[in-house]
């Protein structure tokens, strides 16, 4: 368990967080999780189930459970504007004869960013996406006014609290899967696979990172293109039962090999 929490104190600490806050959090989710899928079946949760199950008193619980739970802007932002982008790139209407997204004029109602918005952000004011966009550094403003897709995805910048939260998303989506492995062993198994050598040269590693950006973005593509093509909001089909949220995820790791371990307390 203390090398699953390692790398998140890493980036709570670099952050400001302190261990006061991640406690808070800490104890909110663990009643959470208790409330919603640790109940007995055909029963409602109590507030001494959950006290019993968490370890935290009743009358924290009880508080804890009449505490509202926060708007997710985070998220509804960081959506839309993935919405945005892959309309971008996907759409005739806003790509060229060889498939590359075109730059667009801000205003232009039928082929511009603001038919590229109505269509793939709902509601949102055509400058708000904007303004958003180009602060994370995705768009950018040419010369003659019309604006060009920068970056192929929302990734915000490293100091914002939206990074935080893109990662807090990758990290949940990854332990959500593990969870389900481990509780489902056998059956209905969710894709969890990695590739781990331990004795590898640093040179090996920048021709490691080139090829498997490359291979990766190859199928990331494909899948992004199947996903288009049967959410709803993208393709505009309305078929189909329930609402869910999937996809696959991809990501690289590298470190110094340590045969104690990175858990290895050297103090003692």
């Amino acid at each position: 368990m203390r090398k699953l929490l390692r790398p998140l104190v890493r980036i709570l600490l670099r952050h400001g967080v302190s261990y006061g806050q991640f406690s808070d959090w800490a104890r909110q989710t663990f009643v959470e999780v208790a409330r919603d899928d640790f109940a007995i079946q055909g029963r409602k949760q109590t507030v001494s189930r959950i006290s019993v199950i968490t370890g935290i008193n009743r009358k924290e619980v009880k508080k804890l459970l009449e505490t509202p739970e926060p708007n997710d802007d985070h998220q509804s932002r960081h959506n839309r504007a993935a919405r945005v982008i892959g309309g971008w790139l996907r759409s005739r209407r806003f790509t060229d004869a060889d498939g590359a997204p075109r730059r667009l004029r801000l205003d232009d109602a039928e082929n511009g960013f603001a038919a590229l918005v109505k269509a793939y952000s709902g509601d949102m004011p055509v400058r708000a996406v904007l303004d958003e966009l180009e602060r994370v550094g995705i768009v950018g403003k040419r010369d003659d006014g019309t604006l060009e897709l920068l970056k192929r995805a929302y990734v915000p910048q490293a100091s914002d609290a939206d990074m935080l939260h893109l990662l807090g998303d990758s990290v949940a989506d990854l332990a959500d899967t593990i969870d389900h492995n481990l509780s489902h062993p056998g059956e209905d198994n969710r894709l969890q696979l990695s590739v781990v050598y331990d004795n590898l040269p640093r040179e090996t590693l920048a021709r490691l990172k080139t090829m498997s950006q490359r291979e990766a973005r190859k199928l990331l593509v494909e899948i992004d293109r199947f996903l288009a093509s049967e959410d709803r909001d993208s393709s505009g089909k309305q078929a189909g039962e329930g609402r869910y949220r999937a996809g696959v995820g991809v990501y690289y790791f590298e470190q110094p090999y340590r045969e104690d371990g990175p858990d290895h307390d050297e103090s003692r």
